[in-house]
């Protein structure tokens, strides 16, 4: 699941810097840690942000499972998502880092740049079978550091019913789509729906226009972003979507489509539990259209990885190392998966859970060429999530250009 909270780049850059130095400072001398230097360790601690009761329910039982594999008992904790990465930064300043940790995987990089983490090789974790992108984010500078149980990306979720009752196809290309949603907008429904808010959820969103189109994050201020910017805007200023998408969540976007405010909408697999308990709501997916036939859909990879970091105990380490392993075994990926309506990261597991469960199968074709926000920048995303959020906002008001908003976006993502 993604992370809605946008947590601007330059808030916690001098707890980064902080860390790197107090890391580089103590690496030879170790320190207090979560747990004894010696010893057979009998329990570790596993923190994340999955604070809804029932999913932290979910994933101690879980933890506690796989802690039997490696002859553990484990501690779970959990903290609001915002809070995490202050959090583990503190604590890895204060070296009382949790012997397994989860972050957002486009927060890994930054956190394993200042050595935090332990390299998963070392452990003899197995890696193979995983879909490409999904090993590239839990990757820093060629060592794996993280893994997905299951991942996820946004598809095109569309009302059957409207769909019939107008006569559209389900759009493969922009312009499909532009004219889908137009014959789909009704009085009290739009055709279309987004998230384009002001957060990296709304960066997230645009991501699949912006690269499926040919666009880069390393560069914005280009005319494949500026088309993919541009068709955001034709949707508004024709009517075909609201205003409002400037303020809307994800969760927000949900509401409309299920309450019949909207025909069609992107969105993520994590939101089909709760639309298959809408009464009458006939709805399907697809993959999101691309701007002209032939084009390759390139979405963006969201899901959570669970890491070892560092600390004095080498034997914690080593039991944490074997949980993360229990976790990503293709019966619990699977497991996962199919509880919480995501992709499982190997491959072959994948495959087999598309056949099984189909409203899944457009996120499983999706997800095999997805691609990691950090794949191009690194620990440098950020920056250019905030150009990329603040452009369109920029655009859909109306207060620059398409153009324009991305040339300050560029200064945006450079600007150091």
């Amino acid at each position: 699941m993604l992370s809605a909270a946008g947590r601007p780049a330059r808030r916690i850059s001098a707890l980064f810097a902080t860390l790197a130095l107090v890391l580089a400072a103590t690496a030879c001398g170790g320190g207090t840690g979560s747990g004894s230097a010696t010893g057979n360790a009998t329990s570790i601690t596993a923190l994340d942000y999955y604070t809804d009761a029932s999913e932290h329910a979910q994933w101690s039982e879980r933890l506690t499972t796989c802690g039997r594999t490696a002859g553990v008992s484990v501690e779970h904790r959990s903290v609001p998502g915002a809070s995490l990465v202050p959090k583990v930064l503190l604590q890895a300043s204060s070296r009382t880092l949790p012997d397994l940790l989860m972050l957002d995987n486009p927060d890994l990089q930054r956190i394993a740049q200042t050595g935090a983490l332990t390299p998963l090789d070392r452990y003899g974790v197995d890696s193979r079978g995983f879909a490409k992108g999904i090993v590239s984010a839990g990757s820093y500078q060629g060592k794996l550091y993280g893994l997905a149980p299951t991942v996820s990306t946004v598809a095109l979720f569309y009302n059957k019913d409207m769909l019939s009752e107008a006569g559209v196809a389900v759009p493969r290309t922009w312009d499909e789509l532009r004219t889908a949603a137009a014959e789909l907008t009704r009085p009290g429904r739009y055709g279309m729906a987004v998230d384009a808010n002001a957060t990296f959820e709304g960066a997230w969103q645009f991501l699949p226009f912006l690269w499926s189109n040919g666009g880069d994050e390393r560069r914005l201020d280009t005319p494949q972003a500026a088309q993919a910017l541009q068709l955001w805007v034709d949707l508004v200023k024709s009517g075909s979507m609201s205003k409002s998408v400037l303020t809307w969540t994800q969760a927000d976007v949900h509401d409309q489509f299920v309450a019949g405010r909207a025909a069609m909408m992107v969105n993520g697999p994590w939101r089909t539990a709760e639309m298959n308990k809408a009464r009458n709501l006939h709805w399907g997916v697809a993959p999101l259209p691309v701007r002209r036939p032939g084009q390759s859909l390139v979405t963006p990879l969201g899901g959570e990885v669970w890491t070892v970091p560092r600390t004095s105990s080498e034997d914690r380490q080593a039991k944490a190392a074997r949980v993360l392993a229990c976790l990503n075994d293709s019966s619990t990926m699977l497991a996962t998966a199919r509880q919480y309506f995501t992709v499982p990261s190997r491959s072959a597991v994948a495959s087999r859970y598309a056949r099984q469960v189909p409203s899944m199968a457009a996120f499983v074709r999706s997800v095999g060429r997805s691609r990691p926000r950090t794949g191009r920048l690194g620990a440098r995303w950020p920056q250019a999530a905030t150009g990329i959020y603040t452009a369109v906002q920029a655009a859909l008001t109306g207060e620059r250009t398409p153009e324009e908003a991305l040339r300050d976006a560029q200064r945006t993502a450079t600007d150091s």
